[in-house]
């Protein structure tokens, strides 16, 4: 009798309709930027969009990635228009992200190419060339000027072992130069205080041993604690070390846990920032 009564009631029940959502599949691929290396140098998310999405799931995206920066990308006749957000915004300018999109292009997606153009909003177009095993990234200088006014919060924020030598600024970023590489290494950033200063973010930096220059790089107002290698940094860092050492080819090294190397040329109102990356993941993102 049971059997007969489940047998009744499955001829009688009405299955609910299908509810179709539209969704949008991203590919998406993480690459390693600034190192030659897997899980070194500073990792960027890099998306290829059909047309922009609202800015909303852009920030969404990002978010869900939790890297330093994502990339978005949308094609154009001439390149690739180009935007970064950071989990928590957008920001004007991104060096990892933005060789890690032309990692993607020039050596997966359109080898062919040797040179490939980003449209930004911020700063115009930016283009990256292979160079070897190298790509180099065309850049804007960003030359720092002495800091009139500068917080004084950095014996707290930062937990700084020697006094500063000098504070300069430009781009909404504090340059801290410090006396020696181990100074670099050992501060130890207090992010509540650090991030008080928005929209500024905090790089220190101090002459090398092997190296010309070595940096650590804070923006945890970004909702990037310590960004771990950073280009746009080093739109500000190369042109000040140029003038400080009188060259205008410099090695520079971040000393961020996972760490990462750059070669930067001064040239005008340019810099050329020379690096490697290296791609750890390659899938696609529905939303």
């Amino acid at each position: 009798m049971a059997r007969n009564q489940l047998r009744a009631a499955a001829r009688n029940c009405k299955l609910l309709p299908t509810i179709k959502i539209n969704q949008v599949r991203i590919p998406l691929f993480h690459v390693d930027a600034f190192t030659e290396q897997p899980f070194r140098g500073n990792p960027a998310a890099v998306c290829f969009l059909d047309s922009w999405l609202d800015e909303g799931r852009l920030r969404k995206v990002a978010a869900e990635n939790n890297l330093s920066e994502t990339a978005f990308l949308v094609p154009t006749q001439a390149g690739y228009e180009l935007r970064w957000f950071s989990p928590s915004c957008e920001v004007r300018l991104c060096g990892h992200a933005t060789l890690a999109s032309a990692h993607i292009l020039l050596n997966l997606r359109q080898p062919q190419l040797d040179s490939v153009r980003f449209e930004t909003r911020f700063h115009g177009t930016l283009t990256v060339k292979k160079a070897g095993e190298f790509l180099v990234m065309d850049f804007p200088a960003l030359f720092p000027q002495p800091c009139a006014n500068p917080p004084d919060i950095w014996p707290d924020a930062l937990a700084l072992q020697s006094p500063l030598s000098e504070v300069v600024e430009a781009g909404e970023t504090y340059i801290l130069i410090v006396d020696r590489p181990e100074t670099v290494l050992n501060v130890r950033p207090n992010f509540a205080l650090l991030r008080n200063l928005h929209p500024y973010v905090v790089a220190v930096t101090a002459r090398g041993d092997d190296v010309d220059f070595v940096s650590r790089y804070f923006a945890p107002s970004y909702g990037i604690p310590e960004d771990p290698v950073t280009g746009s940094g080093h739109c500000i860092l190369a042109p000040y070390w140029a003038k400080r050492l009188g060259k205008s080819k410099l090695h520079a090294r971040q000393l961020s846990d996972r760490g990462g190397e750059l070669w930067c040329e001064v040239a005008g109102d340019r810099v050329f920032l020379r690096g490697k990356a290296v791609l750890t993941l390659e899938g696609s993102l529905s939303i």
